[in-house]
């Protein structure tokens, strides 16, 4: 028998920022709305199609990333789908949703000062790792004379 397979990775950005909300359990759960753009070609025309997903984060990610999670940034998340199952006035409705194991902070906010956080989240490590794409100003870059230059090298790469 065949295992089966419930992944999926999406990068877009937040329609809205993300909501955090506390079961009477103490558990963290926040929720956020993804839009991902794809361009289709419509004749000799190309047209922008949006699709949007609910994203759900469980627990201490949730936590943290709430200061970071804000409408218009770019982020890429990777978790699997989970569909609730539900009846309303005699219907059975649905509704599929995304459960995030790792989001990663892409590029920065929609109306940020222009310098560039990058950063991510992982269930697996419990950790949240901030990188900035900017080194601070006190912190210089050491030459290294040592290293040769590409003109020392003579081979030819072939692609």
């Amino acid at each position: 028998m065949a295992n089966d397979i419930n992944s999926v990775v999406l990068v877009g950005r937040l329609t809205r920022d993300m909501e955090l909300k506390y079961l009477n359990s103490g558990t963290a759960v926040g929720r956020f709305s993804l839009a991902v753009n794809r361009t289709k070609r419509s004749g000799d025309a190309r047209e922008e199609e949006v699709s949007f997903f609910d994203v759900t984060v469980w627990g201490r990610q949730g936590e943290v990333l709430n200061n970071y999670l804000s409408k218009g940034r770019q982020v890429c998340v990777s978790g699997e789908l989970r569909q609730s199952r539900w009846e309303q006035d005699g219907q059975s409705r649905s509704r599929i949703e995304i459960v995030a194991n790792s989001i990663q902070l892409l590029g920065g906010n929609s109306g940020s000062s222009g310098q560039s956080e990058r950063g991510s989240y992982n269930n697996s490590n419990g950790g949240y790792q901030r990188n900035q794409a900017q080194a601070p100003s006190d912190v210089k870059p050491q030459s290294n004379s040592s290293f040769p230059g590409p003109e020392q090298f003579d081979d030819d790469i072939p692609f």
